[in-house]
């Protein structure tokens, strides 16, 4: 029983991290239908960014009391960053083709995906950075459970931007104009919605969240490099389909099983199989979930609003 405790602990946690990646997935898909797999690479972006920023403020002092503020300038810095970064990829590789079949689309936003690897690369190189260990590990007894004090702060930060999010988008003239044009561009368009405006907001809104979760994920396992982005992106894609894209209840609770399943995966699937695969396999839980789901459930659990398009 306490491994299992443990277990939910830890899905609950990545699968919040999860979360806020398949926000930014299923709020581009459900205003204009794009599946933006360059959304992953932003995350790494961000992380790098924050990874690069805290090693040099803190240099060989990585305990100093300046922890804290070196965390804060690196997340102030890499929001906007990737912000800037999800703009210019909606502006010049997105818009153009709007009007394009979907397949064009998708096939640029993969082009995007390997571009930003690439200049990473180039900016990062290849090898791994190591985030600088600067939240102390307290630890919290919860049952037989241990949590420690940096999956509190992931859990309770994430819960917090995901209301945020919910309030901007339903209570919020920004928010009116989104759903709005989430259900019919053209009419919105003509009611004085500024469309532009508003699908630049969605790739804004789902970048910062982006920035915010590659900082969390770099904070957490210690380690970041330039292909990271590609499988987070693929199991934050899974989280939103699982929950229904194009909905964002849907992805957040997309991404919190998403994260237990896996966790509850990898804590496991030693017994199960008598030791013959171990917890290494645990990305493979990922993309069973999602032929599951695309075989027996299309729609997700959730499922995305179409029936009331226009």
């Amino acid at each position: 029983m306490d491994i299992l405790l443990q277990q939910l602990i830890n899905g609950v946690t990545v699968g919040s991290v999860y979360a806020l990646v398949a926000l930014g997935y299923t709020m581009v898909y459900g205003i204009i239908g794009l599946i933006n797999f360059a959304h992953g690479d932003v995350v790494m972006v961000g992380a790098m960014v924050a990874t690069t920023l805290v090693a040099a403020f803190l240099g060989a002092d990585p305990g100093s009391t300046s922890a804290w503020l070196a965390l804060t300038g690196a997340l102030l810095a890499a929001i906007p960053l990737c912000m800037a970064l999800g703009w210019l990829a909606e502006r010049f590789a997105y818009r153009p083709l709007r009007r394009a079949p979907r397949l064009a689309a998708l096939i640029t936003a993969i082009g995007v995906s390997i571009i930003i690897q690439n200049v990473a690369m180039m900016v990062w190189g290849r090898n791994y950075l190591s985030f600088p260990h600067i939240i102390e590990p307290n630890i919290v007894q919860l049952g037989g459970a241990r949590i420690s004090m940096l999956q509190i702060i992931i859990i309770l930060s994430a819960t917090a931007i995901m209301a945020g999010l919910l309030l901007v988008v339903h209570r919020t003239r920004l928010g009116t104009a989104m759903r709005a044009t989430a259900q019919n561009r053209e009419v919105a368009g003509l009611m004085g919605v500024n469309i532009n405006t508003v699908i630049s907001a969605a790739f804004l809104i789902g970048s910062a969240l982006a920035a915010v979760a590659g900082v969390m994920v770099t904070t957490y396992y210690g380690v970041a490099q330039y292909t990271m982005g590609f499988m987070l992106g693929l199991k934050a894609f899974t989280a939103a389909v699982l929950g229904g894209i194009g909905n964002l209840g849907g992805a957040m609770l997309g991404g919190l099983l998403l994260g237990i399943i896996e966790s509850l995966g990898a804590g496991y699937i030693g017994d199960l199989t008598n030791g013959v695969f171990g917890s290494n396999y645990q990305d493979v839980f990922s993309f069973i979930v999602l032929i599951m789901v695309l075989v027996f459930r299309p729609s997700g659990l959730l499922g995305e609003r179409v029936g009331d398009r226009a």
